[in-house]
């Protein structure tokens, strides 16, 4: 055997569960408690070293066999009491290699000798089947005197484990760059390592008996306290438990990560909480800085998503603060220029930041009304301390912080009002950023937005993302406000195309409507008009230009402008189109000339060589259009159509009817002729003209809105047969909105034009119509027709005017027509007098010399009459005259007066 000296290392891993009675009292008790010894050996409960390091004894009686074996014995050993008693030691376990040294081993204990040392012995637990034990054994006596030993065993393998263990423990627990604490089952600190003591600032063996409270804010330490008793009462180990503190010497506050776990003995015995304190103050930091980094993309990107949504001034202001607040600040408002809102590009006071503005929006997470916040740079505020209400027109002194922004197009941060100065809510701010809003180097305004006390201040990163949330919201307010300037003025364009309100005309009732197909922008190229033609005819005109916006609307412009001019002349419908054609052919060229080209292939010469690419210069405008001349004294109405879908027929009594109008090519193809039928329209009917805009869309197919358009027309009020629509139960406007409530006008792909007119031509009393030969006395019978038929009217305020310019026509009629002269006289809201003779010669108005005998009677027609004109007929010509009805009130020149001015 060898041998090893008494007081060998102490193993550290505890191992077995069982506690022999003689180990009980065996441990060594704290130095701290040696006063209270007696009660340690009355209450301990079981556990020590030997729970780790498994103590086996036995003794030896005189003639060197086993006379006592105890359990532990066995269980170290394998042996039970009754296989080893009575029996030589060395045979009972020593290997047979190793029993005669063995042998010589008990001869020695045996006559006395105190013996410490290493002994093998069978372990068939073991791969090898033997194992080492450290045994120590002491001389003894029995009851007679006589020689024995008492014999201590332990296993050498469990000895080196605890060893290896306190030596790794005190590795980890003193080398760690991490603070390790022991709490004891009192919540007292039994040990804490040199991370932890550097982190207070005190030696290491001060920290022993401490608490929580002794170490951290009262606060900290009570969550620490109660997570100490958790884990020591349910076992159950708690992670990242954050702690906030100061450490001793430093102001800042500082964030530990602990995680606790509760010790066991080796028998199981809770003795203790361990810990492991992590200083995160600085991962904190950086978490709370990539969290704000976060935020502030989100928010950007939310930014991004709701602001500028439309193209409203006030929506887009509100956007903005509704993105602010609250997740950015507090409350916040936005200010615009007034003279920009107003479409000034440069309103006074822009430059010096002085000029007057409006407030827009304002938005509050902490308050219900306007709140004086960054208006501490109002004028006058000290005197009137009212905040601006939204609406409010106002204006910063020059001086200002807001105006200064303003001036500069920099961030101004203005601190908060002390609070002892008023209740108000203003007093209660911490600081308020005043943000230039900035678009295309152009500041457009101001926003402000504040964070009350208590908040995070604003810092460098903020001062960023505001500049980055007023620049979004200046760019889309400036757009808003652009497109509100262009829109405005497309509105006076689109507007001043279109008739205003119903027009009237003789023998008509008028009702009309129009829906562009771009809500937004109310802009197209539809149109329709209503034209006053000499002899209280009507010319009515229906158009669509081909394309949308404001392209279609100038070019609608230019041929509605076109239709009216030739409708002046009092041309044939067909001859309208022909000559509109030509207009629309000539349109997409430079200077209108389209000579030697065609529509769709125009080439353009460029360095003596021919482009067929003109996308740049060129343009094929096409436009489809119905145009119609109606008769009120014959009832007759002249249609000619250019690829227009054809007008709607409702005649008493009978359903509605799609009109046979032959229908031509599109304006501006060019190449074919326009036909024209002429349809006699009895009282009461109702005549549709429209776009296909009504009736045509992607849901559905032109025959099937045709249909759908007719049937519409036959029920406006939704009654079961029959057609009211010619009658006299419902008014036009109502047949114009059933219509149109019944058709898909929403869909949003074409502009809607839709123009309706009843027929109620002039009754045979309002008209007066003679012949009279080619003769000299024709001239006084036309003046005694006149009369007549005035009186019989009632309008004897204008038997002269009228018999004077009568008399002049007729003559001229004489002097230069042929053949039959034909007076014909039409009372409707206005006196119309025509003369027909078969003369082609066109009158002209000439100025007379004052020494002509001649040549004055043109001139006195035009100082009489409200207008006065002449028109081309299938055999000759019409010359004509119009005089505004008596109301009362002086309607013109006197007769007389005006006959003696010709001189």
């Amino acid at each position: 055997m060898s041998e090893k000296p008494a007081g060998a290392d102490m193993p550290e891993e505890m191992v077995g569960s069982q506690v022999s009675p003689m180990s009980q009292g065996s441990s060594m008790p704290d130095m701290s408690s040696m006063s209270s010894m007696s009660a340690v050996w009355q209450s301990s409960p079981p556990g020590s070293i030997y729970d780790y390091i498994r103590v086996a004894s036995f003794a030896l009686g005189p003639d060197g066999r086993i006379a006592q074996w105890s359990e532990r014995a066995a269980e170290l050993l394998g042996l039970t009491a009754s296989q080893v008693i009575g029996k030589d030691p060395v045979e009972a376990f020593v290997p047979p290699e190793y029993q005669e040294t063995g042998q010589r081993a008990v001869a020695d204990i045996l006559d006395g000798r105190e013996w410490t040392g290493l002994v093998p012995y069978r372990n068939p637990r073991t791969p090898s089947g033997h194992g080492i034990a450290e045994v120590y054994v002491m001389p003894a006596q029995d009851e007679h005197g006589k020689r024995a030993a008492l014999c201590i065993a332990v296993d050498v393998s469990a000895l080196r484990g605890l060893e290896t263990d306190l030596a790794s423990s005190q590795a980890v627990f003193g080398q760690s760059p991490l603070g390790f604490f022991l709490f004891g089952t009192d919540l007292r600190i039994l040990r804490v390592n040199e991370r932890f003591a550097k982190v207070f600032g005190r030696p290491t063996e001060e920290y022993r008996g401490t608490t929580p409270h002794d170490l951290l804010p009262r606060g900290e330490a009570d969550r620490l306290a109660a997570a100490l008793r958790q884990v020591l009462d349910s076992g159950q180990s708690l992670t990242d438990m954050p702690i906030v503190g100061q450490a001793p010497g430093s102001p800042d506050r500082r964030r530990w990560s602990v995680s606790l776990y509760r010790l066991h003995s080796g028998s199981g015995r809770p003795i203790g909480v361990a810990g492991l304190a992590t200083d995160v103050t600085g991962r904190r930091r950086a978490e709370q800085e990539a969290a704000g980094v976060r935020r502030n993309l989100a928010l950007l990107n939310e930014a991004g998503a709701r602001i500028g949504t439309s193209l409203d001034l006030e929506t887009t202001a509100r956007e903005l603060l509704d993105v602010a607040v609250p997740q950015f600040c507090d409350l916040a408002s936005v200010d615009l220029y007034q003279g920009l809102l107003s479409g000034d590009e440069t309103p006074p006071g822009l430059a010096d930041g002085s000029a007057e503005l409006r407030r827009v929006a304002f938005a509050s997470a902490v308050s219900d009304g306007p709140v004086a916040f960054g208006d501490i740079c109002r004028v006058n505020t000290v005197e009137d301390p009212k905040p601006i209400q939204v609406g409010e027109v106002h204006r910063y002194p020059f001086n200002s912080l807001c105006a200064h922004a303003l001036r500069t197009a920099q961030v101004r941060v203005v601190p908060g009002r002390d609070g002892s100065e008023a209740l108000e809510l203003g007093a209660m701010l911490q600081s308020t950023l005043v943000v230039p809003m900035v678009a295309r180097d152009t500041v457009v305004g101001l926003a402000q937005f504040s964070r009350t006390k208590g908040s995070e201040p604003f810092g460098e990163r903020d001062r960023a993302l505001a500049v980055e949330l007023a620049a979004r919201a200046a760019v889309s307010i400036d757009n808003a406000r652009l497109y509100r300037r262009e829109h405005e003025r497309a509105l006076i364009l689109q507007r001043s195309l279109l008739p205003p309100g119903d027009p009237e005309a003789a023998g008509l009732d008028i009702a009309c409507r129009y829906l562009p197909g771009n809500a937004a922008t109310e802009v197209g190229g539809d149109w329709f008009d209503v034209i006053e033609l000499p002899g209280h005819r009507t010319a009515l005109v229906v158009g669509d230009v081909m394309g949308r916006g404001l392209r279609a609307a100038v070019a609608m412009g230019e041929l509605r402008t076109a239709v009216r001019t030739l409708a002046l002349l009092d041309l044939e419908p067909a001859e309208v189109l022909s000559a509109l054609d030509e207009i629309a052919r000539g349109l997409g060229t430079p200077g209108g000339s389209h000579a030697g080209a065609r529509p769709g292939s125009r080439a353009l010469v460029r360095d003596g060589k021919a482009a067929e690419d003109s996308s740049d210069l060129t343009e094929v405008y096409l436009a489809t259009c119905v145009y119609a001349v109606y008769d009120p004294v014959t009832r007759r109405c002249t249609f000619a159509n250019a690829g227009h879908p054809p007008p709607v027929l409702v005649e008493p009594g009978e359903d509605a009817l799609l009109m046979e109008v032959p229908p031509g090519l599109p304006l501006g193809v060019g190449g074919e002729p326009f036909e024209e039928i002429e349809v006699e329209l009895p009282d009461g009917a109702l005549l549709a003209l429209y776009t296909d805009g009504l009736v045509e869309s992607r849901d559905h197919t032109l025959d099937e809105g045709l249909h759908a358009l007719r049937a519409a027309l036959n029920t406006p009020d939704g009654a079961e047969g029959g057609n009211a629509a010619a009658g006299s139960a419902g008014s036009l406007e109502d047949v114009c909105d059933h219509v149109l409530s019944t058709l898909d006008t929403h869909h949003g792909e074409d502009d809607i034009a839709l123009l309706m007119a009843r027929v109620q031509g002039l009754s045979a009393e309002s008209v007066g119509d003679w012949h009279l030969p080619s003769a000299p006395q024709s001239v006084g019978r036309a003046r005694e027709l006149a009369r007549e038929q005035l009186e019989s009217w009632g309008m004897d305020d204008l038997v002269d005017t009228t018999e004077l310019l009568v008399s002049e026509l007729v003559t001229n009629a004489l002097r230069y027509g042929e053949g039959e002269i034909r007076l014909r006289l039409l009372l409707d809201r206005t006196l119309v007098c025509e003369v027909w003779d078969g003369g082609l010669v066109q009158p002209r108005r000439r100025r007379a010399r004052d020494t002509d005998e001649g040549g004055r009677g043109l001139q006195l027609v035009g100082l009489l009459s409200a207008g006065w004109g002449s028109r081309r007929t299938p055999l000759g010509k019409t010359v004509w005259f119009e005089l505004a009805l008596p109301d009362g009130q002086p309607s013109g020149p006197d007769s007389v007066e005006a006959l003696l001015s010709l001189w």
